[in-house]
């Protein structure tokens, strides 16, 4: 009997148990965006039926459009299928890179079109880190205004103040964060539906929203002007659906899935249609009608439960534009980058000083040039609908190489890339609006990505050129044999065959070798994790001649010592060739030239902007810095 495809996709992800703990971090870190988007998307909604109060019909019509939104694109997409295309339980797009097989791709063929949709995707989650707590912080301070109008014009310099607090202590980790991000987030859902609850009791006749045909009557009788611009607007409350998939590894599909439909959807249904009641019994309440939902007993403490709520999901993006930056690096996308780690027993807690910084100016300029979250809500829907749309795209190549019937997968995936298209489409009248914005940063990035992947490619292939076949290395040594130095010594080198360019010019300036010699290639696997036992492959080139591979996966910090001392302990390297190494890495200095067979002039002086930039090869593979010998060597491209 046929196997059912749809096993082989679920026996991806590895099993683990279900803990209360896990549920609770999944409130935390998966839905700290899409549970803040009350603050904001409904308003959005409304308004953009163009009158100036709240209509009864456009009122429903948005409420409507929200809670479909809510049920197609996130809980029937993104928690039912999308989160069926994990790599070993790994997911995001870079996952879906790795499972597609992307980063190998010759340029100009199919395969490189897929990775540079890929990478764009990847890149386009800056844009959205950088937009998010600009547009979460400032939505949830905006409150100050309906308790105290005079108070609007703090309500910039307090964003900052707070955004600001929030880049400096990325340097500590979010560790002493993470213990209070799931409580706060459990309370702020329960606040959410308590606000709900008292909303629709004021005017029960809003449950008419719940028929879909509400939102859709509204839609072809308003206009496509109105229409697209609804749409777009209530795009906004399904921002945030994407951290599902983003944060797959972290918890697993089965407690994401529970705090989704267990409380964080009806939480979010319960609100968007008190804020509509609420709207109903008062129609000038729409400045803010998230805030008008509290009495006014409890509105400041609501703005604090709502700004520290909006921290959480501002930290949550930015953790996870670490953890992309390191996955992108590992897998050759971007270069080497400093990644410090904040917490010995937890593996993603990293900070990495230079994204921080870049996308901490990034954050508060979005804040200097919009001024207001009604401004920076143009800024924010392109890029995440744009994402949606590639995710979808990538999910349905990923289910047909799994054997997944194609008629199905063009079914059920082209039904929600249609989908992903409109919301795309309704967003792309913002792009003058402030949609500019995230995919200027998009663009910069996706060029960086687009740029050290081909300039890696070229040096490589330069090297390959330059570099010494085994076979006449060691014929040349038993001619004429070096003087041996005392000593073992690891040569670092980037291909699995050949001699290092460092080594044939350490012996060709010094004609000397040590006694002891390997040749070791780190490489990463795409996948997440590669086990100790299959760490290293070690062949024996010579008897004081080691050629060892190390394989590492994109979720793993890759350490040479650690590297070889399992190279020792599984594979039989000898244990004097580790004793008191000496790593030799070859110091590479970029040279652009002016000839059409590279990359243009200006992306070839990026690459070498990069490449000299860099973090230390050394300092990247754990090698300690009085164990390291550099070789330098030119490459022109």
């Amino acid at each position: 009997m046929d196997e059912d495809p749809s096993s082989k996709a679920v026996a991806r992800e590895p099993e683990r148990r279900l803990k209360p703990a896990l549920l609770l971090g999944a409130l935390g870190v998966v839905y700290g965006d899409i549970g803040t988007s009350p603050l904001y998307a409904f308003k959005e909604a409304v308004r953009a039926a163009g009158h100036g109060q709240a209509e009864p019909a456009a009122v429903i019509g948005a409420v409507s459009l929200i809670l479909w939104a809510l049920l197609v694109v996130v809980s029937l997409k993104y928690a039912v299928l999308i989160l069926r295309a994990d790599n070993h339980g790994e997911g995001g797009i870079v996952a879906m890179l790795a499972l597609l097989g992307a980063r190998s791709a010759e340029p100009r063929s199919w395969a490189g079109l897929l990775l540079v949709v890929g990478l764009v995707g990847a890149a386009l989650l800056y844009g959205d880190g950088a937009i998010t707590p600009a547009i979460s912080v400032l939505s949830a301070v905006e409150g100050l205004k309906v308790e105290a109008p005079g108070l609007a014009p703090a309500v910039m310099p307090i964003t900052l103040v707070i955004l600001v607090g929030l880049f400096l202590i990325q340097s500590r980790g979010a560790a002493f964060i993470g213990r209070i991000f799931g409580p706060v987030m459990l309370a702020w859902f329960c606040v959410l539906a308590l606000l709900g609850l008292g909303g629709i009791l004021q005017s029960p006749q809003i449950l008419a929203a719940l028929n879909p045909l509400r939102a859709i009557e509204f839609l072809t009788h308003a206009g496509w002007a109105v229409s697209f611009a609804m749409l777009g607007a209530a795009f906004l409350a399904v921002t945030g659906g994407e951290a599902m998939y983003a944060d797959l590894g972290h918890f697993g599909a089965r407690p994401i899935r529970l705090a989704w439909f267990g409380l964080v959807l009806p939480a979010l249904v319960i609100n968007y249609v008190g804020q509509g009641a609420v709207l109903l019994a008062e129609p000038d309440a729409i400045d803010n009608p998230f805030y008008r939902l509290s009495p006014d007993w409890a509105h400041y403490p609501l703005i604090g439960l709502a700004t520290l709520a909006t921290v959480i999901a501002s930290q949550a993006i930015i953790s996870g534009v670490f953890s992309l930056t390191q996955q992108a690096m590992q897998l050759g996308f971007l270069p080497f980058i400093r990644i410090v780690h904040t917490a010995r027993d937890a593996q993603g807690q990293i900070y990495v000083p230079v994204v921080n910084w870049l996308l901490a100016a990034a954050t508060l300029s979005a804040v200097v040039i919009f001024e207001t979250s009604d401004a920076l809500a143009g800024a924010y829907g392109i890029a995440v609908s744009l994402l949606m749309a590639i995710t979808t795209l990538l999910g349905g190549l990923i289910a047909r190489r799994w054997g997944f019937n194609p008629l199905l997968v063009l079914l059920v995936n082209g039904l929600f890339l249609a989908i992903d298209l409109v919301f795309l489409a309704a967003n792309s009248v913002k792009v003058l609006e402030g949609g500019w914005y995230p995919l200027v940063l998009t663009a910069v990035v996706a060029v960086t990505m687009l740029t050290w992947l081909q300039g890696t490619r070229l040096t490589e292939a330069n090297r390959v050129g330059a570099r010494q076949d085994e076979g006449a290395f060691l014929a040349a040594l038993r001619a004429d044999p070096p003087i041996r130095l005392p000593g073992a010594a690891a040569f670092l080198s980037s291909a699995t065959k050949g001699i290092p360019l460092h080594m044939t010019r350490l012996l060709e300036r010094s004609h000397a070798l040590p006694a002891r010699c390997s040749i070791v290639t780190a490489l990463y696997e795409e996948k997440p994790m590669v086990p100790a036992t299959e760490r290293a492959e070690v062949i024996r080139l010579a008897p004081d001649l080691y050629r060892v591979t190390l394989r590492y996966g994109f979720m793993e910090d890759a350490s040479i010592p650690e590297g070889l001392a399992c190279a020792v302990a599984h594979r039989g390297l000898p244990a004097d060739f580790i004793e008191d190494v000496t790593v030799f890495i070859g110091h590479e200095t970029i040279i652009p030239k002016r000839d059409h067979r590279g990359m243009a002039v200006w992306r070839e002086a990026l690459f070498a902007f990069l490449m000299r930039n860099g973090e230390r090869t050394g300092a990247f593979f754990c090698v300690p810095t009085r164990q390291v010998v550099e070789v330098g060597t030119e490459i022109e491209i």
